[in-house]
């Protein structure tokens, strides 16, 4: 039986829960109703193009979903994502989720710059504006790809750092824990790992919290990498960086530059592109995945240690010690494709790079080619790693047709939405250079607050440049922490302590730095 006491305490809290919450959205309405537009155009993406839209590397995680085991190419952690929601069969959960995801990196970036940084209502929204609003961005959310995921974990990493003005041994470990969670998920985790702890020595946080971050994350990651080993004998991450470190020097790499002996160097002169340099492709992923040659063609010469050894541990050691002597050996060059591809995240518009499938790809409409019912007729029929097919295992993890059906006039809408509503480069270049005159400004407190969001920007932007090649959907987790670094900047009043601004009413949160 029910007594009066309980029956009171029910109708007197539930008001009181729902008062509490009027009160909070009022005071942030300005968010509040951003998040709410951000919301809503999630939802019409989700309607115009379900259950998922897929990309070329969608299917590996699918099937490392369904068939558990360590990839070749890239870490599982979000493949463990996939595994943990197959129960439901659904793509459309999936999506569904890291649209939460990318919801709440925004609310994140809100509360950081309100609370700790005490930025006006309307500024702490507008530094979330670029992941709420950009069409770009609710497109990759409703990719199958670990990118969405990827940004809340390092917006988060990013945000609790700089929450925390002392941080505890228990701090650091949940920061580690984090940082292991975004290095399973891609392998530029472990420079976010290094810049946290260079920061956190900078900002003098003491040993023990750092300690703490660093054993937190090494745990789990020791833990993959042994399975890992267990499956290629190699303790690492990928059996990949070589070959795609390769795939970065081969548009400008030239063996008689690089002095390599045919009888010497049997293994790097195998990898030597026959090609002049001036004769090859603008794009340097087609000497990963170019097919077509039986060996001898452009693009195809990973495919001379035999069939299927292209991700093999000797192709990937003889990979990454060819992609090192082109380095050493032609430095100009190398420091050319870099800056030129770094600079491309600037542009006002989007140039169709690498190339025209991929570019199409971050697109609602026209990529997708329907029938008269609006479904896609079909899916890759790719062999996957560990077997499997692309089609068959999508089939097999939703339990039905997986296809993307297109669905008016959701589809357009979202279609039309993405020509005008994205951040243009150009504006985000001009984010950058805020971030760095705040950095610039406070050189003699090594950057302040802001150097940490900052450089995760850069870094993020210049690792692919760097190790791989440009792509769109790199260049948006660097977008966030732009956004922060921009917004510490031009709040003038922050530094690495607390201070206290000359009026403060007693409801606005009191300013700290990281």
């Amino acid at each position: 039986m029910v007594s009066v006491a309980e029956i009171t305490h029910v109708d007197h809290s539930t008001p009181g829960r729902m008062a509490r919450a009027r009160a909070f959205l009022s005071r942030h309405r300005v968010f509040a109703a951003a998040f709410a537009a951000g919301a809503v155009l999630r939802l019409f993406a989700m309607l115009g193009y379900g259950p998922a839209m897929w990309f070329n590397d969608s299917y590996e995680y699918v099937s490392v979903a369904l068939h558990p085991r360590p990839h070749p190419i890239r870490p599982d952690g979000y493949g463990f994502w996939l595994l943990l929601l197959k129960p439901f069969h659904s793509f459309t959960l999936v999506v569904l989720t890291q649209h939460l995801m990318g919801l709440a990196t925004a609310a994140l970036i809100y509360a950081l710059l309100r609370k700790k940084f005490a930025l006006p209502k309307w500024g702490a929204t507008l530094a979330a504006a670029p992941v709420l609003f950009d069409a770009y961005q609710i497109q990759l959310e409703q990719l199958v790809m670990s990118d969405t995921m990827f940004t809340l974990l390092v917006v988060g990493v990013i945000t609790l750092v700089l929450w925390k003005q002392e941080m505890s041994w228990k701090v650091g470990a949940v920061v580690g824990f984090l940082l292991a969670l975004t290095w399973l998920t891609r392998s530029i985790g472990l420079p976010i790992l290094m810049l946290v702890v260079v920061y956190l020595v900078i900002k003098r946080t003491g040993w023990r919290p750092i300690v703490a971050m660093v054993v937190t994350c090494a745990i789990p990651v020791s833990a993959y990498m042994g399975w890992f080993s267990t499956n290629f004998g190699k303790f690492a991450m990928t059996n990949s960086d070589g070959l795609i470190l390769y795939m970065r020097t081969a548009i400008f790499a030239d063996c008689a530059k690089m002095k390599i002996d045919p009888y010497k160097d049997v293994e790097l002169a195998l990898l030597c592109i026959k090609e002049p340099v001036h004769e090859r492709k603008a794009f340097a992923q087609w000497y990963l995945w170019g097919q077509g040659g039986g060996g001898e063609g452009t693009g195809e010469v990973l495919h001379r240690w035999g069939t299927g050894k292209k991700f093999d541990e000797i192709t990937n050691e003889a990979a990454s010690a060819f992609a090192m002597r082109a380095i050493t050996s032609q430095p100009g060059d190398y420091l050319g494709v870099v800056v030129r591809d770094f600079f491309r995240a600037f542009h006002w518009g989007r140039p169709r790079f690498p190339d025209e499938p991929t570019f199409l790809m971050y697109e609602f409409k026209p990529y997708y080619d329907v029938d008269d019912a609006g479904q896609n007729k079909r899916l890759p029929k790719w062999p996957a790693f560990g077997g499997g097919r692309t089609d068959t295992d999508a089939f097999a993890y939703e339990q039905g047709p997986p296809e993307t059906r297109i669905v008016e006039p959701w589809a357009s809408i979202m279609s039309v939405y993405q020509d005008i509503f994205f951040l243009r480069g150009i504006l985000l270049g001009v984010i950058m250079l805020i971030g760095l005159y705040g950095v610039v400004r406070r050189w003699r407190e090594f950057g302040g607050p802001a150097l940490l969001p900052w450089l995760g920007a850069v870094g993020l932007l210049l690792a692919p440049a760097a190790t791989a090649e440009f792509d769109y959907r790199y260049v948006l987790p660097a977008v966030p922490l732009a956004c922060v670094a921009a917004a510490i900047t031009l709040k003038r009043d922050v530094t690495w302590a607390r201070v206290s601004p000359k009026k403060t009413s007693a409801s606005e949160p009191t300013t700290v730095a990281g």
